[in-house]
Formats: C-alpha cells, sequence, structure tokens
C-alpha cells in the first residue's frame, strides 16, 4: 500500500488567504469576515472588520465549513438548496439558507482537499469572487 504525502494547510498559508480575501474586498470598497478552516475543519485563520456586520463571522465561517464538508464552492450549491433543490432546507430571511450563500470556497494542493475559505460581508456573488481570488492566489 502506497501513502501519498501532500502538504497541509499552513498558517502562513492561511494568512495569505485572509490577506488576499481582505484586499479584495477593500478594493471593491466592502467590509468583510474572513474565515479558514484546515481539511479538519479546525479554525487556522479569521478575521473580522470592526466595521464589518456582526453576523458576517458566523457566515463565513458556516461558509467555509460548506464548502469543505461538501468540497465544492458554495455559490455552486444554491440552486441545490431552493425550494424544490437537492439540498432543500428552511430559507432564511435572505431567501436562501445561510449555510449555502456563495462565498465558500474548498481549498486544494495536488488534488486533494486540504481546507477551506469561506467570506460574510459583501453580496454573495461579491463574498464568492473574494474568497476564489484567496484561493487562486495560493496557486
Amino acid at each position: 500500500m502506497s501513502t501519498t504525502a501532500v502538504a497541509p494547510l499552513t498558517t502562513e498559508d492561511a494568512e495569505l488567504l485572509v490577506a488576499t480575501a481582505r484586499r479584495a474586498a477593500e478594493q471593491a470598497g466592502v467590509t468583510v469576515s474572513v474565515t479558514v478552516l484546515d481539511a479538519g475543519g479546525h479554525l487556522l485563520a479569521f478575521r473580522r472588520d470592526d466595521r464589518a456586520v456582526l453576523i458576517s463571522g458566523e457566515t463565513s465561517t458556516r461558509k467555509a465549513y460548506t464548502a469543505l464538508q461538501l468540497n465544492a464552492p458554495t455559490a455552486d450549491l444554491v440552486d441545490a438548496v431552493q425550494p424544490g433543490g437537492l439540498f432543500h432546507t428552511l430559507p432564511t430571511a435572505l431567501d436562501r439558507p445561510l449555510l449555502f450563500i456563495a462565498g465558500g470556497v474548498p481549498v486544494h494542493r495536488d488534488g486533494w482537499l486540504i481546507g477551506a475559505v469561506g467570506v460574510g460581508g459583501g453580496a454573495p456573488e461579491q463574498d464568492h469572487g473574494f474568497a476564489t481570488a484567496a484561493v487562486q492566489a495560493l496557486a
């Protein structure tokens, strides 16, 4: 039996993800919270700006967990959780279940899932763009 070693997501990687997502958000004039989890779902980094909406920290964490658990960008799951969708649950005031709002992106290295980043505070499409920009910084 052979084992493939893949470098895990490090705290340095996590800090780069946070900094990149925040920089992208600042350039867009948006204040966000960013959460980074390792492959085991352990919190590696978190940043909440004092100007961010209070719930944005919880939202970024839920998005990261969802992206990690389903190994998919949460933006790809939005339709699946709408009424009649595969993952339909009770909607929030935003008409979308909070767990699945766009903004969570899995992080891969050498084809393996090594963690996830979640961004909350902007519009869902913005958060997805900020998270995607962060992940691309690791490439």
